[in-house]
């Protein structure tokens, strides 16, 4: 009899936490990206993307060549190039292989991975709760990655002083192999986390669940991944956010700059653009690891799971593509001026201020420390929404002094190409693509007084035009 109570009871307790799971996770019902066709073509395009970045615009392949590439050159060659690529023959493969891989670079990607992972454990970080999720559960984060920012900085820099420049130039040497390596650590994990997203209790992200394998190993199928490692649970995807792509991205344009002094005779002969673009970078940098607690509020925390899109975008595609102003000046170095240079500096400095600006109202007003008599209205949700300083300007004036600053760090580049001003173009796209998705949650979470904000805040992201 006993024996039977406890299997009814079993049985009626799986029966419960399987409806209260269902509940919590419910089946993605709405696509984005055009669905599992868009996903599958993104998955493939933003790899490619990286690769032909590198191969349209680099030493190796003649520089970058849209500026001397006529319609007729361009033409004359379309119509040469075979009407079918041998993808049948095992040594194209091989070929193809052999071009994109290094094995001495993979091993020192994983190296660099690994030292972020010890880092963030051994490093000591405060422990700040995240927001509370839809299952009542509040998240802590160890916050050590502007620390784990300064010791590599620390390390690297040594080495430049004690061995000379010559010695930090790898990254410019390698970078293919590097990029292949980032881009199989993300497929990798992209993989490993959509694996585990079937365990028992996982959380998932609502718009991961659609129940199409590749949308949403691409979208991301549970919302906030984690490991034991070291005795200390460990969050992938805020780990990602910050430390190995972003900090690699700044070690990039350190390698870039030593690359250029070698070339130069010494670090005195690096030119006053490739500063620009390092002190603009590495700043950038800098400000958003220190800030690590302001991500715990954004989308790819509180909203977006973890999969191919965030893993390939923090991995591969962040650290690659956007020091594509330093690669591209080590092989077209560029005087600008001091005219010049001022002019780039007051660009970027009015984008710093109005991103950071914002940000700390926003960041303050939430965390009860407002101290600037923001002006705000509460929804029927007790929710409130701001409606003055830079929040009365836009609703995403944060994105303004992003864009600002893009394009700040695309101008050093000088105007002779259309290639480095890839990165400013691409996040507009970006930004515009996240405004419309945070617009339509907050139509979603606040209904009619959504409709009331957007008549006092008419603007989505830069005040009087868009």
């Amino acid at each position: 009899m006993w024996h039977d109570f406890r299997r009814s009871h079993d049985l009626w307790s799986d029966s419960f936490f399987s409806s209260t799971m269902s509940k919590l996770n419910p089946r993605t019902t709405k696509y984005e990206f055009l669905g599992p066709p868009g996903a599958l073509l993104i998955s493939i395009g933003v790899p490619s993307m990286i690769y032909g970045l590198y191969y349209g615009c680099s030493e190796q392949t003649g520089g970058c060549p849209p500026p001397t590439l006529t319609l007729s050159k361009l033409t004359s060659e379309i119509t040469t190039l075979p009407l079918t690529l041998p993808l049948h023959e095992l040594s194209w493969w091989k070929g193809l292989w052999h071009e994109v891989w290094d094995t001495d670079a993979a091993l020192m990607y994983f190296a660099w991975y690994a030292f972020c992972v010890v880092a963030w454990r051994v490093l000591p970080g405060d422990q700040v709760e995240g927001i509370r999720m839809r299952d009542g559960n509040v998240k802590k984060y160890k916050i050590n990655a502007f620390s784990t920012f300064l010791l590599a900085l620390g390390l690297v820099t040594g080495v430049i002083f004690r061995y000379g420049p010559e010695n930090f130039t790898f990254l410019y040497e390698r970078w293919i192999g590097f990029a292949t390596a980032a881009i199989f650590m993300s497929v990798f994990q992209a993989f490993g986390v959509y694996a585990i997203s079937f365990r028992e209790g996982a959380l998932l992200a609502q718009g991961g669940n659609s129940g199409n394998w590749v949308y949403d190993w691409y979208i991301g199928r549970q919302l906030n991944p984690t490991l034991s490692i070291f005795g200390a649970e460990f969050d992938i995807k805020s780990f990602n956010e910050l430390r190995p792509g972003l900090i690699l991205w700044a070690l990039i344009d350190i390698s870039m700059m030593c690359e250029q002094a070698v070339r130069r005779g010494g670090i005195g002969g690096v030119t006053d653009s490739m500063w620009l673009v390092l002190l603009f970078q590495v700043g950038y940098i800098a400000d958003g690891l220190y800030n690590e607690p302001a991500i715990l509020t954004t989308m790819d925390i509180t909203t977006d799971g973890f999969g191919f899109m965030l893993s390939v975008g923090d991995l591969a595609w962040v650290p690659f593509v956007y020091s594509l102003q330093a690669r591209y000046l080590v092989f077209h170095p560029l005087l600008l001026g001091p005219v010049a240079t001022a002019l780039i500096i007051a660009v970027n400095a009015t984008g710093y201020h109005i991103f950071r600006e914002a940000n700390g109202q926003k960041n303050d007003f939430r965390n009860g420390k407002d101290t600037r008599g923001l002006e705000y209205f509460t929804t029927e949700s007790g929710s409130k929404l701001i409606t003055s300083g830079w929040w009365g300007r836009s609703r995403h004036p944060n994105y303004f002094g992003d864009l600002l600053m893009a394009l700040a760090w695309s101008l050093p580049t000088g105007f002779e190409t259309p290639i480095t001003y890839f990165y400013v173009t691409y996040f507009a796209v970006l930004l515009i693509h996240r405004q419309r998705r945070d617009d339509e949650n907050c139509e979603k979470k606040y209904g009619k007084d959504w409709d009331k904000y957007k008549k006092i805040v008419p603007y989505r992201i830069i005040p009087y035009v868009y």
